[in-house]
């Protein structure tokens, strides 16, 4: 096991690299100074200036990579232009709300695909079949930007049953913060569970058919029994692979969901350091996303060995 996570972390380290170098040479290649803000309403050039000597944006773009890197190795982010607060402070203060809607989300994935998947499986062929891939191909196309203004308008405006938009942290009032983040969640759980009942489906119909599947059954073991103990337990590694790199898309690509809901997640964060052109927020941002999306790929990797004994002598 410690050899497969060595190679894993390995392959990871220039994936990573070469995540930064693109997305660090791609913003500083978008037109426009960033600088022009701090320099106020007059942006006197010797402001100017003082402001490029300050940040080193005279230096060349390699230079300043390898400077950022350094940098970053020893837990240093830099400082938002705009704010001129700490890269990594701001992402701590983001992370936390992005990942409970990226938790809740995924509960709600699990709660609908994974029951529509295993009765897709056992009604193969029924009205249940149809509806269920009727339901998750739905899932599949329907935006998210959509389904959530439609459950404002009807939920929020209409109903007055949830909050519009809006953030409370759990710290502070935990009913009312998953109150604001349950209509958010389901619209991104709604696409996941379309995925997680496709995969689960297929999954069990590859196991249903399987001769230690037969044998249950002519033992006499209850129908319940033979699916959840025997099929579903040998058709959950896919399922649960594809669940960790679901949350490693969650946390990367919830940017549109929490601009309608107003969440101050990672998603906002983006959004204003990119039309502010604050690099060091990008830079920052884009590492702790591409590290944590690596380690959820981890994850999974590690979940399909444990699960799969025949994978781990390799």
């Amino acid at each position: 096991m410690l050899t497969f996570l060595l190679r894993r972390i390995l392959i990871a380290i220039p994936t990573i690299i070469l995540i930064t170098i693109f997305v660090f040479g791609l913003q500083h290649l978008l037109p426009g100074d960033p600088l022009l803000v701090l320099a106020g309403e007059e942006r006197d050039p010797q402001v100017l200036e003082a402001l490029r000597e300050k940040y080193r944006l005279n230096d060349p773009i390699p230079v300043q990579y390898l400077a950022w890197i350094g940098n970053a190795l020893t837990g240093d982010l830099g400082t938002s232009f705009r704010t001129n607060q700490p890269v990594l402070e701001l992402i701590g203060e983001k992370l936390p709300v992005t990942i409970q809607l990226a938790t809740m989300a995924m509960i709600f994935a699990l709660v609908i695909g994974i029951p529509a998947g295993i009765l897709s499986a056992v009604k193969k062929g029924t009205l249940t079949d149809y509806v269920a891939n009727t339901v998750a191909l739905s899932g599949l196309s329907i935006p998210n930007f959509w389904l959530g203004i439609m459950l404002i308008l009807l939920v929020s405006v209409k109903w007055q049953l949830l909050p519009a938009s809006g953030y409370v942290p759990l710290s502070e009032d935990w009913v009312k913060s998953i109150t604001t983040m349950l209509m958010p969640a389901f619209v991104l759980g709604t696409a996941l569970a379309a995925t997680l009942m496709r995969h689960t489906r297929s999954a069990m119909l590859g196991v249903l058919t399987s001769d230690y599947v037969r044998t249950a059954r002519a033992k006499g073991l209850k129908e319940r029994a033979v699916i959840l103990k025997h099929a579903f337990r040998n058709a959950l590694t896919p399922i649960v692979t594809l669940t960790a790199l679901l949350f490693g898309e969650l946390i990367a690509g919830a940017v549109l969901t929490e601009q309608i809901f107003t969440i101050p997640g990672f998603g906002k964060l983006v959004v204003d350091a990119v039309f502010n052109r604050d690099y060091a927020v990008v830079q920052g941002i884009v590492l702790v996303t591409a590290i944590g999306f690596i380690l959820m790929n981890l994850l999974a990797d590690m979940l399909y060995v444990l699960l799969n004994p025949r994978l781990r002598g390799n």
